[in-house]
């Protein structure tokens, strides 16, 4: 437990903030967090605002959205579900490439989650939370590695035994698959399938072309 604690402390503590935030939602109720969910057609309205030169401190808090939906849910099925994958996923980044990298793809893959969320609905008046595409970012940034490099089998706490590294991938490809397959049946189940999507494809790219030489002596390049 100590070693658990000394190498994942970073990201057990951004997951317990996750609980946290959510505990405080739950207390405070809805209209106090409801500024900080990302909705589509606000985002573009402080976009018009700063094209036009008439950018505000409310537009900033507009597009501050962008990434505080991340730390927000909707229930604590949402939540627990969320912080599972979140957990695993998260966990191979940090043992990959250290908690820095991790937090760092956190913050990009949300952004780009909840850009391509407000693109694909631009007019949309409902309101967007979740961690979901940044979850979703830590599997197209594992997907990446796997790629480019030869990784070591992971072990991840508390599944008792090694993974393959490529069935891992193949869970992350077969996630967002099912997220297009769902845009182009026309599913509207109130799952926010852009945010998915655009994590994954910013993770996906980010660890490609920024992520330095995962660690480890038996990684090596493909």
């Amino acid at each position: 437990m100590k070693h658990l604690l000394r190498t994942q402390g970073h990201l057990l503590g951004l997951i317990s903030l996750m609980f946290l935030i959510f505990f405080g939602q739950c207390l405070l109720g809805r209209e106090a967090y409801l500024q900080w969910m990302t909705v589509p057609d606000k985002i573009i309205e402080a976009w018009h605002h700063l094209l036009t030169g008439d950018f505000s401190a409310i537009d900033f808090r507009t597009f501050s959205s962008l990434l505080t939906y991340a730390f927000l849910h909707a229930d604590i099925e949402h939540v627990t579900f969320n912080m599972i994958y979140f957990w695993i996923f998260g966990a191979l980044l940090v043992e990959l490439l250290g908690w820095r990298w991790m937090l760092l793809i956190f913050g990009v893959t949300a952004v780009g989650g909840s850009l391509c969320h407000v693109l694909m609905n631009r007019t949309s008046t409902v309101p967007m939370l979740g961690a979901s595409g940044a979850l979703m970012g830590f599997e197209g940034a594992y997907l990446a590695l796997a790629v480019r490099w030869t990784l070591p089998d992971p072990h991840v706490w508390p599944i008792a035994s090694p993974i393959p590294p490529s069935r891992l991938a193949l869970l992350a490809v077969l996630g967002v698959t099912f997220d297009y397959l769902a845009i182009m049946q026309g599913q509207d189940t109130g799952t926010a399938y852009g945010a998915h999507i655009g994590g994954f494809t910013t993770g996906l790219v980010f660890a490609a072309l920024a992520a330095p030489r995962p660690t480890g002596r038996t990684v090596r390049r493909r």
